[in-house]
């Protein structure tokens, strides 16, 4: 049986050109001090290869991708498979973020899918969810929070979910300036938690690390991480600052 692993994981988004990919993963590899937490840097396709190597002898230090294809091979220009993710080394892959579920329509059957194949492949999914400002307001978050991890998630047997890694991300958070509070987020975190209880049971539940992901930053990381139910964050923006980054990173339990 796991432990609650601490994980902080950088998505880069579409942001840096290869060179300056391999300059942030650079300096964030020379300042990463030892730490018990996992980190994870979710590069944009192009950088993968090259931080790979630039990180593979960092402990803790994983790399990730933001997306894959529910599909081995075949004609989707454009996508990119499991496997090829494999092949440069990928441990992470980022599944269900709000952008890729409000741009790109993907939906609670296709994520499903998308879960299957990481997990066939065998990388760690780290799968999105969260609710907008107007589900938020409705005061239906929780319902809706938690459709999306049944939908997505629980048909996996407890072994497989197991090596799934749940990040909340409130999306009237995401690059905003906005954060939900730590009461907030964690309220979220121990509904999930409890939901997790109700499937899998208390043991699986309490292993299952739960990130964080709405406009984590180096001033607030600190005492959003102290919430219990809170085991690292997503990073966005502040993930591209080496600096914050690794201020952020400090601040796990």
């Amino acid at each position: 049986m796991k432990t609650r692993q601490q994980i902080v994981a950088g998505n880069w988004k579409m942001n840096k050109t290869l060179a300056e990919g391999c300059e942030l993963a650079t300096e964030i590899a020379q300042r990463l001090k030892a730490t018990n937490a996992q980190v994870v840097l979710c590069t944009p396709y192009i950088h993968l290869p090259l931080v790979h190597d630039l990180i593979k002898d960092v402990a803790n230090l994983n790399l990730g991708a933001q997306n894959c294809h529910q599909e081995d091979k075949g004609a989707y220009t454009g996508e990119i498979s499991v496997e090829m993710l494999k092949s440069v080394g990928v441990d992470y892959v980022i599944l269900g973020h709000s952008e890729r579920r409000e741009y790109f329509g993907e939906s609670d059957e296709l994520l499903a899918k998308k879960v299957d194949k990481v997990l066939a492949g065998g990388l760690l999914p780290i799968f999105c969810c969260g609710e907008s400002l107007e589900i938020r307001d409705a005061d239906t978050h929780i319902e809706h929070v938690q459709a999306q991890i049944k939908a997505g998630l629980f048909h996996l047997s407890a072994a497989d979910f197991e090596k799934v890694v749940i990040a909340y991300e409130p999306i009237w958070a995401i690059g905003t300036g906005r954060t939900a509070s730590p009461e907030q987020a964690q309220d979220m975190h121990a509904a999930i938690r409890s939901l997790l209880v109700e499937q899998y049971g208390a043991e699986i539940a309490e292993a299952t690390s739960i990130l964080y992901g709405g406009s984590v930053n180096g001033g607030n990381a600190a005492v959003l991480f102290a919430q219990p139910d809170v085991d690292g964050g997503l990073v966005g923006g502040a993930s591209l600052k080496a600096e914050e980054f690794i201020t952020i990173v400090e601040a796990t339990k």
